[in-house]
């Protein structure tokens, strides 16, 4: 069922199986399942996402490649609904672990100060991730571009930068080092700063040896068409050649809500088992949140995994089902 600020009231009291937090692909997936083994399940999703930036997938089977990420979104949302999940439009703020149960404190809309707690049994965390762009005075000029000839991800569309003249955008030194990498689907590499740091001797050594131009400007515009990148224009007015380009420029993880929680993580990422299970028995990571490539096939494959787990603990504590009226009636 849809829920919204108008019928959220009739949840209130509901001890959810799971709750799903992240509507993406990762979050969709496991809601499928959760809700076809006949389980409890809420999937409470913020709004453009990851995923919903997506302008095609051209790496996920099953899928044409032209197929933008929002409709494989809706698309799994309608599935979800349909095999009986609930679906809420809202923020988690925070989840409190308290023993049997978790309080998931969830605000629906702008206008929404106070919050409602819903809850649940286990907590299943696909919130992803959201790349870090560099910031321009207008921003709708790197949308323009963004997912379309502009990539975060070059395991993604690599093959999509065959041989063109690309430009890496990265706002550290150690991310300069993607350009190493990426030249096995290109050697035309420009590297640029947006003048956010200062690069090493070393480093500029070690590009101008490759044969990759070093620019430290800040850029001031990304020129093309129909989304389609032609160049860059920098801030002193110089202008490079680029039909493509990759942004390295990290990401933020959207977990803040996990943070009263004693999790182990790697660095960023939470430390998960081979079925997504994090350091608290009760609560799962799926996709970016977790160690492993960020990848929709992943995400969506950890999903089943998470649900499957949960399914599994819940059936072994519960009573098995018994055809009564049979009982005393058939011999051994």
């Amino acid at each position: 069922m849809k829920l919204s600020s108008k019928n959220i009231e009739t949840r209130l009291d509901t001890v959810y199986d799971a709750i799903v937090v992240g509507g993406g692909m990762g979050g969709l997936s496991a809601a499928i399942y959760l809700a076809r083994y006949g389980l409890k399940c809420l999937v409470v999703e913020k709004g453009r996402g990851r995923s919903f930036w997506m302008q095609d997938t051209r790496n996920f089977l099953g899928q044409d490649p032209t197929a933008p990420g929002r409709d494989i979104i809706k698309h799994g949302t309608e599935q979800a609904l349909g095999w009986g999940a609930d679906f809420l439009r809202g923020f988690v703020e925070e989840v409190t672990d308290e023993g049997e149960t978790f309080a998931v404190k969830v605000k629906i809309g702008k206008k929404d100060e106070v919050g409602h707690t819903l809850r649940t049994k286990y907590v299943v965390a696909a919130s992803g991730v959201m790349d870090n762009l560099p910031k321009l005075d207008d921003m709708q000029n790197v949308y323009d571009y963004a997912g379309y000839t502009l990539h975060v991800c070059m395991i993604c569309d690599g093959f999509d930068m065959w041989n063109q003249k690309a430009a890496l955008i990265v706002n550290t030194e150690g991310q300069a080092n993607a350009a190493f990498v990426l030249n096995w689907f290109t050697p035309y590499i420009s590297v640029f700063t947006h003048g956010l740091f200062e690069v090493s001797a070393e480093m500029k050594q070690k590009l101008a040896d490759h044969g990759y131009p070093l620019y430290e400007q800040p850029i001031a515009k990304f020129h093309g068409e129909d989304h389609r990148m032609s160049g860059i224009e920098l801030a002193d007015g110089t202008m490079v050649d680029a039909t493509t380009g990759l942004v390295g420029m990290g990401s933020q993880r959207h977990n803040a809500y996990l943070k009263g929680i004693d999790l182990e993580y790697n660095g960023q990422d939470l430390v998960t088992d081979n079925m997504c299970k994090t350091s608290h028995d009760r609560i799962f990571a799926l996709g970016d949140l977790k160690q492993g490539l960020n990848q929709v096939s992943i995400a969506v494959a950890d999903g089943t995994l998470a649900a499957t787990q949960i399914w599994r603990t819940t059936r072994r504590a519960a009573e098995p089902r018994k055809w009564e009226e049979n009982i005393g009636k058939l011999s051994a």
